[in-house]
């Protein structure tokens, strides 16, 4: 897929503010608000935008305490557990952010938010150590964010 230089910027406008009409970004890059919003509806339709949110702040929310989480699988001969089931029973804790298969000595990269270390214990403990394929963790808090996005360079 081909975009235009126009087809940028209205992709870096909704990712720095979903709440922007197709009004304000046509004026904005001087551009039709018919053709702004055909674009959009087919940035959607072909999967390049898979969603609009609203950022909230996790430490005003009662979820200030973030911790990245590696895991390490092992199936045990259990051939019917993969990777990927592995991930998508992880990814269903609500406390998850994120959850990756990765490379290297590790398998699995977690990131949750939670109201504090305690409930980080708890999550890894009463939850993610119990479930079928997990061999062991290793936690590292956050202690301060310089920056957190989920933006794509364009």
């Amino acid at each position: 897929m081909t975009l235009d230089s126009k087809d940028l910027q209205i992709l870096k406008m909704i990712q720095e503010n979903c709440s922007l009409t197709s009004r304000e970004i046509a004026d904005k890059i001087n551009s039709p608000v018919t053709t702004v919003f055909a674009k959009i509806r087919r940035f959607e339709k072909l999967g390049l935008v898979s969603g609009y949110h609203a950022v909230l702040r996790a430490n005003k929310l009662g979820a200030g305490t973030t911790a990245f989480i590696f895991v390490s699988f092992a199936h045990k001969g259990d051939k019917a557990l993969s990777h990927r089931k592995v991930a998508k029973e992880i990814a269903r804790f609500p406390e998850v952010q994120e959850a990756h298969i990765v490379s290297g000595e590790w398998d699995f990269l977690v990131k949750v938010k939670v109201k504090d270390v305690d409930a980080v214990g708890k999550f890894v403990v009463d939850e993610l150590r119990l479930l079928r394929g997990i061999e062991k963790t290793q936690t590292c808090f956050v202690f301060e964010t310089e920056k957190e996005s989920a933006a794509i360079p364009l």
